[in-house]
């Protein structure tokens, strides 16, 4: 069934909140606290939701997915729609670590691989001891945006913007996304009808400077429509410059695009792009880590790059100086063993010394879409063999080609002398001028040969392939 968004999870109300999912024999996990022992004919309301336990107004953990992710592995397989409320409570509790945790912490996501969800929403809910590994400051922190957190809240916001929140083990998400390991995002919201995973199986990502030049714009657009025109995604921040024109060529082709923004997906940034990103949700993808509302800062924006990098098979930088934030993301793709690639441009421009300086290392360079195919396509799909045009001299048996090549070009000369120069005798260097001139290449005056005008212009055009 498609989704349309994001619905409040099965077995959550606005008064009584989360009902206590089966234990691991199909009885109910044990909530603690002083309701007593779990029983075994029925659901079990999570203590404290009755006012005598969490004060806070907020969700007490006892009761979120008591046996989700305890196994560490993400709730890998155990989601996919089918309405389970451990996965439903496990959702609430991720959505809830988006607002607390920022994008790309790793020691956050080791507390979840380690503690599983559950754990480390409750450590945050009880406000109880501090987790592995934290300062006192940053735990205050952490407890200061735990207590205004709401995923109910963010749930009714993404319905009505449309968007949806997908998780790891949802049939939607990409699985290329793990080998990001503990810096792997909670979740994504996703805004638009596709679905990401299929989307990301066939995906490119085009990034490059802000601030960029007329070629960069159009080397960005022109290589996002070949590759649209060739089946491919293309994916990018949403940001002016080459993200912008690597858009809005994919759009202009019929083509498919991702934008990965850095703040909440409700939210378009920048501002100028707001029509754009809404063409692209009603086209393609508009896909984020942070939930409805969040704004983007300078490091959620370099921590976003991580997501392009991992998403798609390969990044290609258009143009970038040396201190741009798209060197992140091919740095990133480097790292990840995805395909590391470069679009050459003036050695005199400082927006391109950034690529020029991937390209010294091990980037790969291209100039069109059919080498980027190569690159990141699949066994057999080979950019087509450039050469330089055919000219009619090239056709000619070498042996002829060589009696011309002695013919002078600005004077008439006998046909010993031609044939001294060709090292063939006078005799052969005669049938060989009488051939050319059937050809239009020799013309005789008296006993001497010279070129005619159509023979001068090849003879020059040969000397410029040499």
């Amino acid at each position: 069934m498609e989704r349309t968004g994001p619905v409040a999870p099965a077995g959550w109300t606005a008064s009584a909140g989360p009902v206590e999912p089966p234990g691991p024999r199909g009885g109910l996990a044990d909530p603690g606290g002083p309701r007593g022992e779990a029983r075994r004919d029925g659901p079990l309301r999570p203590a404290g939701r009755d006012g005598q336990g969490d004060q806070s107004g907020q969700y007490d953990q006892g009761g979120w997915g008591g046996q989700g992710d305890r196994s560490g592995q993400y709730d890998q397989g155990r989601r996919g729609g089918q309405g389970d409320r451990s996965d439903q409570a496990g959702l609430l509790g991720r959505i809830f670590l988006t607002r607390v945790l920022e994008p790309g912490d790793e020691t956050g996501g080791r507390w979840v691989r380690e503690l599983g969800v559950d754990g480390v929403v409750r450590r945050l809910r009880q406000r109880g001891e501090p987790l592995p590994g934290v300062s006192g400051k940053r735990w205050a922190g952490l407890l200061a945006r735990a207590e205004r957190a709401d995923p109910r809240r963010d749930l009714a916001v993404a319905r009505g913007a449309g968007v949806r929140f997908v998780c790891p083990g949802d049939t939607e998400w990409p699985g290329q996304l793990d080998d990001l390991g503990d810096g792997r995002p909670l979740g994504l919201w996703v805004r638009g009808t596709p679905d990401l995973r299929m989307w990301a199986l066939r995906s490119v990502a085009l990034v490059g400077a802000r601030a960029c030049t007329e070629y960069g714009a159009f080397m960005a657009a022109t290589l996002a429509a070949g590759l649209a025109e060739k089946g491919w995604i293309v994916v990018s921040g949403g940001a002016y410059g080459i993200d912008g024109a690597a858009h809005r060529g994919a759009l202009g082709a019929g083509g498919a695009t991702v934008a990965v923004l850095a703040c909440g997906v409700d939210r378009p940034y920048p501002r100028g792009h707001a029509g754009l990103i809404g063409r692209i949700a009603e086209q393609g993808l508009v896909v984020g880590e942070l939930p409805p509302g969040e704004h983007p800062t300078p490091s959620r924006f370099i921590l976003r790059n991580r997501v392009i990098a991992a998403l798609t098979r390969g990044t290609v930088v258009v143009e970038a100086a040396h201190r741009s934030g798209s060197l992140v993301t091919a740095r990133a793709a480097r790292r990840l063993g995805r395909h590391t690639i470069g679009v050459p441009g003036p050695a005199t421009s400082g927006l391109s010394a950034g690529v020029h300086e991937l390209l010294r290392h091990d980037a790969a360079l291209v100039t069109d879409a059919d080498e980027i195919v190569e690159l990141v396509g699949d066994m057999g799909e080979l950019a087509p063999e450039r050469r330089g045009p055919v000219l009619p001299r090239d056709l000619l048996d070498p042996a002829v080609r060589q009696v011309l090549a002695a013919v002078p070009v600005r004077r008439a000369a006998r046909p010993d002398d031609i044939a001294r120069t060709a090292q063939t005798t006078p005799d052969d260097a005669i049938a060989k001028l009488y051939e050319l001139r059937a050809l239009g290449y020799v013309e005789r005056h008296g006993d001497s040969w010279k070129l005619t005008r159509q023979a001068m212009i090849s003879v020059r055009a040969g000397a410029d392939d040499r």
